[in-house]
């Protein structure tokens, strides 16, 4: 039997060349490897901002259980922000405030009506059941890993929370308790005191903002209540002016 022929390597062609055929190459696999990078982004952003909306349709669901506008939700959001920023955060900080203040609730989804609606005061069991409120929400969101619905769950764990230990669940004390938490308890008090409840009417303004300095150092973080109550009016109007133009969970979550 007669050997095969040898292959010979092909000559490249006059002008080829391989360093600048292997760059090509890489630059159409990087090209690729972003277009895949941006598509997976734009995916999973798709898929947070579908988690985002049902979530915050659940903490609807919640708020018009005790509340029966529904607005409460969105105003704790932009004034959290507000705040934020009135504090010196930054615009990113701010942003996912906005975002998250408005779940804080979202576990009075699991507290049953004859609790969460009755008029005057809880019995200590009663009130031990209300209290499971924040866990609830706390486990509902801490589920997710994305930062916004983790920031969230922090929130919802610890805007009950009382600046001289007296809170719950956990009984954190000063700044011990996240300042998303410390944020939003200070925020939720004024907008819930000027609300009319199915347990009494709305407070004024003037004795929201009178009841706040009371609790200064004790429920609430002393900073924040301060630059609340410096900014009053400020946040006054753009909870009024909330209440006026009714956004919804569009504007709520938009960047």
């Amino acid at each position: 039997m007669s050997a095969r022929p040898v292959s010979q390597p092909v000559a490249p062609r006059r002008g080829y060349s391989f360093e600048a055929a292997a760059a090509a190459q890489m630059e159409r696999i990087v090209a690729d490897l972003g277009r895949m990078y941006q598509e997976r982004n734009e995916a999973l952003q798709e898929v947070t901002r579908a988690h985002h909306e049902a979530l915050l349709h659940l903490s609807l669901a919640s708020d018009f259980r005790d509340d029966d506008t529904g607005v409460h939700i969105v105003r704790i959001g932009y004034l959290a922000e507000a705040l934020a920023l009135m504090l010196g955060e930054d615009d990113k900080f701010a942003t996912m405030m906005r975002k998250a203040a408005p779940m804080h609730d979202v576990g009075k989804i699991g507290i049953p009506d004859e609790v969460l609606k009755k008029p005057g005061p809880l019995t200590p069991a009663e009130r031990e059941i209300m209290n499971r409120h924040a866990s609830i929400g706390a486990e509902i969101l801490g589920r997710s890993r994305v930062a916004l619905f983790q920031l969230a769950a922090e929130v919802a764990r610890t805007h009950h929370e009382r600046y001289n230990g007296s809170g719950y669940p956990a009984g954190l004390r000063g700044e011990d308790i996240p300042l998303s938490g410390r944020i939003v308890a200070v925020v939720d008090y004024f907008d819930a005191l000027t609300m009319r409840r199915c347990y009494r009417p709305a407070f004024s303004d003037e004795r929201a903002l009178e009841m706040l300095t009371e609790q200064r150092g004790a429920m609430f973080d002393p900073r924040i209540v301060d630059v609340f109550l410096e900014n009053a009016a400020e946040l006054i109007e753009l909870r009024d002016r909330v209440n006026r133009t009714q956004p919804g969970f569009a504007e709520l979550v938009g960047a």
